[in-house]
């Protein structure tokens, strides 16, 4: 059987489409202007990929131009995927934006280039991918726009796309991290689309699962066969707080140190970032990878370093053969704005199966190997004595809207 043909936008470092190549497709041509990124994709593609690479931004790309560099027609891509940049539907965007101003927001016009370029090619089914915020009740301007555009472009070319959308937990699937981001896919031909159920499960023990229920797959599962890095002194956590991480123990944060945790009272409850001094705990999935961690941000190893590019990878289940170049933030970056490509097998062997009416037998290449023995938790270390200055009476924080940053914005305003 020929392998049905992809045309990626956004592609990054190829989160998406290692995995969607796990699943039989083939990647044409791939959309990035990143210029980190296209040097991992190209490194890659002189190894094991044959990708053909576009790197500009979106915008100056032409539909005709993508066709022509993947050899193929209007109507003939089986497939077309991306994830467009999602700042101003995150978390962050709402809480710095309020309300309002999203879609006006230049980022958001990559949801319009990916509109665009459906509409020109035309595949028999596409897959859009973006933080869960894009479909937060009461702030839906971005879900909304998709819907309308895709109807208009239903309206314009005779095509049937029914969108089915589901936001997503990918420790649900087998990841080995807690990450939330929707997914849209939609068939040509109007086929209906039942996203996979969950496999994995939150256990203590296998009593607490059904017989076709798995449970997370762990950070242990992933990375405890790699060992400590040649590069460790590049790991070192710095800065005002690095020298604290090593009295907090594994699978805890900065809270540990709160008034209401076990450790001392060096900090108000919640008035940090959750992933403020955030170690991973062994036997449980890791926290979502970010792109760009300031000093103090984690996830960090049990071990109180940062996590090696090697793990980075592997909690995103990327293939162990792939390279992903430039500094260790570099990396970092490419990682962390990656889908997990263990998501991208599991929906595209779906896709095969009920949109593109593939008949075959397949497993799952990218899952984690479970590992039965896992080493219990190292003893937290004593809390360094440039620390003790800070032991006292913190106010916790007041409520939504009411913390110090919010108050600063205000009064900037």
């Amino acid at each position: 059987m020929t392998k049905p043909s992809l045309i990626s936008l956004f592609t990054g470092a190829g989160g998406l489409d290692l995995g969607l190549h796990a699943a039989g497709f083939c990647t044409k041509v791939a959309v990035e202007m990143d210029s980190r990124c296209c040097e991992t994709l190209r490194a890659n593609s002189k190894r094991n990929y044959d990708w053909k690479v576009i790197q500009q931004p979106i915008e100056s790309v032409s539909s005709s131009e993508i066709l022509t560099a993947s050899g193929l027609r209007k109507g003939e891509a089986d497939l077309l995927v991306g994830g467009p940049p999602c700042q101003p539907f995150s978390k962050s965007g709402f809480w710095a934006r309020g309300d309002s101003g999203r879609l006006r927001d230049p980022r958001a016009n990559t949801l319009r280039e990916y509109l665009r370029v459906l509409e020109d090619t035309l595949p028999k089914a596409f897959v859009l991918e973006n933080v869960a915020g894009l479909r937060f009740s009461g702030k839906e301007e971005g879900y909304r726009f998709i819907m309308e555009e895709i109807h208009r472009i239903n309206s314009r070319t005779g095509s049937q796309y029914s969108v089915h959308s589901k936001v997503l937990n990918t420790a649900w699937y087998g990841v080995p991290q807690t990450r939330e981001r929707i997914f849209l896919v939609a068939s040509r031909d109007g086929l209906g689309f039942k996203f996979p159920d969950q496999t994995h499960y939150e256990a203590v023990y296998k009593e607490d699962l059904c017989d076709n229920q798995e449970p997370y797959r762990t950070a242990w599962d992933s990375i405890g066969d790699l060992g400590e890095p040649d590069d460790i002194e590049d790991l070192v956590v710095r800065g005002r707080w690095g020298e604290l991480l090593p009295s907090i123990p594994e699978g805890q944060n900065y809270l540990f140190h709160t008034e209401r945790g076990a450790g001392l009272p060096l900090f108000g409850w919640r008035r940090r970032y959750w992933s403020f001094l955030l170690k991973l705990a062994k036997n449980r999935p890791s926290w979502t990878i970010t792109a760009q961690p300031g000093p103090a941000i984690g996830p960090f190893h049990w071990n109180s370093r940062r996590l090696s590019p090697a793990e980075l990878a592997r909690l995103q289940t990327f293939p162990d053969n792939y390279i992903v170049t430039g500094s260790l933030a570099d990396i970092q970056k490419q990682i962390g704005n990656a889908v997990p490509s263990l998501m991208g097998e599991i929906l595209g062997l779906e896709i095969r199966r009920q949109l593109l009416g593939h008949q075959f037998e397949s497993g799952l290449s990218l899952l984690p190997p479970r590992r039965e023995l896992v080493p219990p938790p190292a003893a937290a270390q004593p809390v360094h004595s440039k620390y003790i200055k800070y032991v006292g009476v913190h106010s916790a924080h007041p409520g939504t809207g009411l913390g110090y940053s919010a108050l600063h914005r205000r009064s900037a305003a």
